[in-house]
């Protein structure tokens, strides 16, 4: 029947560009701006004068520049208007769009759009001179010489202009400076836009959060109240949708937000989840913080329910379990603490679904998580604690950010409690206190750092590194403060911890995706779930490493395989050489 209509018995397939009566248009997919062999290129070279591109890029920290960088350069050698159209928000993934749509000229950017908003529809305009593109094509000689034996993409002629003849009196749009988002900022506003368009697409009327004063917690807690403000910010602005979507999670038709800390009180409830293990001092801080942003707030104790399920073991077996400080082993100390944090998350979930009840309001809570990207890869949690839960706004991103984060959000929103957080040491708190004191730190009990924990994620996922080639990236690093043989024991300490609690990755709860070595196995991370914990070969390679470098060092400041490379410019290219060394090699 087509046949038929067309006079057609096949269809072209591939790419064509569109020649209307003043310019040609062209277009490439998102991953061909990143290509090594990006279709602009040939596009530009055929006389392509527009090039379009339909994008779906999401936000990691750090990560804009690189964009911004790309699509610059996409018209910087060979001219041209690029038009990069890309995605904002979450359809329910991990992962979040972060828009910065823009239109570069000739390797400059002249209009661009917002990086995180919650408005849904934002668009970029720009006004240029065709004339500007041709002009800058005609003064590279190389390219002219390039574009005559380009092979030319199939045209298809329409008849329409995009310009008139009344253009001329237009003002072309001028060059723009990109102003970047300090990581600070990008984790203010990505996590927060991404709750909100997680909360109004589940159908929930809020949040709870177990909020223990530290940072981890407090975190998550002052992201939530930076989404509050947003949503303030955007209703003032006159963004109907979003106080409609507000109305409609809220379940009150004629409600509107006065200030982010009255929204918060509807929106975030949190509780402090005290046992006898529990200083006074995080208490008072969760509740300070709880005061500065609204939130619905209450402690409580969970003492009668650890007794009570340690009281069904004891009757069971007979056994009575002890804490390592009142005599008791390893395994019984651990059991001791996984207990309280299990506990927690089970009464997180009662109070989720029924606090909004008590409060006279239909619909449940979101539990919200709070385990960081370095203790999911260290493994540093209880499976099933309160590091599970229904989303995590900081599940990607480190200890060290979010501190930072802490630190600027201090500021920018008025938050004096946060200084005693940043003070305070990372703790648990689930072994027994030393009158009435904390003796238990997360650094303590992970036998490393929140910083060397960085070091080894993006080691181990965004350069590919195993045992032994991480610990001769290390090696040099760390020389300044480590032994070769301390480095050693880190990083097989490290990989050790990493094996033991792989399992632990399986059941994360879905994250804000942040990070490029996030463990979150769903999406980003695709490796066994099951090491041999001893990793036998690669530790005997480290151990062998360590050992000729104290020989070495001994007998010659030289390492073997080291690799040094230097360039020079020269008048004479023939003057470059490459010379093999006995222990390396100077190119």
């Amino acid at each position: 029947m087509i046949s038929a209509i067309t006079n057609q018995s096949t269809v072209p397939i591939g790419d064509a560009v569109i020649a209307t009566k003043d310019t040609c248009i062209g277009f490439e997919i998102c991953e061909e701006l990143w290509n090594p062999q990006s279709r602009h290129i040939p596009l530009g070279l055929d006389g392509v004068e527009i090039i379009a591109n339909g994008s779906g890029s999401y936000m990691e920290l750090r990560k804009a520049y690189v964009t911004v960088d790309l699509v610059k350069s996409a018209t910087f050698k060979s001219g041209g208007a690029y038009l990069f159209s890309n995605l904002r928000g979450c359809d329910g993934q991990r992962i979040y769009f972060n828009g910065c749509s823009c239109v570069a000229v000739n390797g400059e950017i002249v209009s661009r759009g917002m990086q995180f908003a919650l408005h849904d529809v934002e668009v970029v305009t720009a006004t240029i001179d065709l004339e500007d593109i041709r002009s800058y094509r005609t003064q590279i000689r190389s390219r002219s010489h390039l574009a005559a034996s380009n092979p030319p993409f199939p045209r298809i002629t329409v008849d329409f202009a995009l310009s008139d003849d009344e253009d001329v009196y237009l003002t072309t749009s001028p060059p723009i400076q990109w102003q970047y988002l300090t990581p600070e900022e990008e984790i203010e506003l990505g996590p927060a836009c991404w709750l909100w368009d997680y909360l109004r697409r589940s159908g929930q009327g809020g949040f709870f959060l177990p909020l223990s004063g530290g940072v981890d917690s407090t975190s998550t807690a002052c992201i939530v109240f930076s989404m509050c403000t947003q949503i303030c910010d955007a209703i003032q602005k006159g963004e109907s949708q979003v106080l409609y979507d507000v109305r409609k999670i809220l379940c009150q038709s004629d409600y509107t937000p006065s200030d982010p800390m009255e929204l918060c009180n509807r929106l975030l409830v949190t509780c402090y989840m005290a046992s006898e293990n529990s200083s006074q001092e995080t208490k008072q801080r969760a509740s300070q913080l709880a005061s500065e942003i609204g939130s619905y707030h209450f402690p409580i104790v969970i003492d009668a329910a650890v007794s009570a399920v340690i009281g069904i073991f004891t009757t069971a077996t007979g056994f009575v379990p002890k804490f390592r400080t009142k005599g008791g082993c390893p395994r019984q100390n651990l059991a001791l603490q996984n207990i309280q944090a299990r506990l927690r998350m089970v009464l997180s979930y009662l109070f989720a679904q029924l606090m909004l009840w008590v409060r006279g309001r239909p619909g449940g809570l979101l539990v919200l998580g709070s385990s960081n990207v370095d203790e999911a890869l260290r493994g540093y949690m209880t499976k099933y604690d309160c590091s599970s839960a229904d989303v995590n706004p900081i599940g990607g991103i480190s200890k060290t950010d979010l501190k930072s984060f802490l630190q600027y959000a201090k500021n920018r929103f008025f938050l004096p409690s946060l200084s005693e957080i940043l003070q305070a040491p990372p703790t648990a708190e689930l072994e027994p206190l030393t009158d009435g004191q904390i003796t238990q730190t997360d650094e303590q009990d992970m036998g490393m750092t929140y910083a060397e924990l960085s070091e080894f994620g993006r080691l181990r996922k965004t350069q590919h590194c195993g045992p032994y080639s991480m610990f001769h990236k290390l090696v040099h690093t760390w020389s300044d403060k480590c032994t070769p043989q301390e480095v050693a024991e880190k990083v097989k300490h490290f990989f050790r911890c990493y094996a033991i609690n792989r399992h632990k990755m399986t059941v994360l709860t879905p994250s804000y995706h942040a990070e490029t070595y996030s463990p979150d196995d769903n999406r980003f991370d695709h490796r066994p779930f099951l090491y041999r914990v001893h990793w036998n070969w690669q530790f005997k390679a480290i151990d062998d490493a360590v050992a000729q470098m104290s020989k070495d060092k001994r007998g010659s400041s030289d390492r073997p395989q080291d690799v040094k490379i230097s360039s020079a410019s020269t008048s004479n290219v023939n003057s470059h050489f490459m010379r093999g060394d006995r222990k390396g090699v100077l190119i």
